[in-house]
């Protein structure tokens, strides 16, 4: 019996000081964690409306039977990119966001076009190109 003693203290110590750890921290849990979680999300809680929205709208134009492609970066300053098949081709983002990068790039079949970029009706930027597949691009880099 003093042989097995010998060799199984040290696993036994072990158990023990886990077990007294383990009552340690569900006790002391109880105590400081007691409290319930804030959450927003009860009835109570109301939506918080949008105190100023951005409308970012991009306008490519020219001739009505220019076919293309258009690249612009959406309100996560993501790129995306779209076809055409007439003109003017526009696109308006709705952001709360305090700065937004607007860009647009547009290559079209026809020897004309421009692009816009507006911001709550304000014009921020305008370009416009001629010459064979003409291609034109607005960037403004805080709307």
């Amino acid at each position: 019996m003093f042989n097995i003693l010998k060799r199984a203290w040290v696993p036994l110590v072990v158990v023990v000081a886990v077990a007294l750890g383990g009552i340690a921290v569900a006790r002391l849990r109880g105590v400081f964690g007691s409290e319930a979680i804030f959450t927003a999300t009860g009835s109570t809680a109301e939506p918080l409306e949008p105190s100023h929205v951005k409308r970012v709208t991009y306008d490519v134009y020219g001739p009505g039977n220019t076919a293309g492609s258009v690249s612009y970066l959406d309100q996560n300053a993501q790129p995306q990119q779209a076809s055409f098949t007439g003109l003017p081709w526009t696109f308006t983002i709705a952001t709360t966001t305090p700065a937004v990068i607007a860009n647009v790039v547009a290559q079209g079949s026809s020897d004309n076009i421009g692009c816009r970029i507006t911001v709550n009706g304000v014009v921020k930027a305008e370009q416009s190109s001629a010459g064979h597949h003409a291609q034109t691009s607005c960037l403004v880099k805080a709307a």
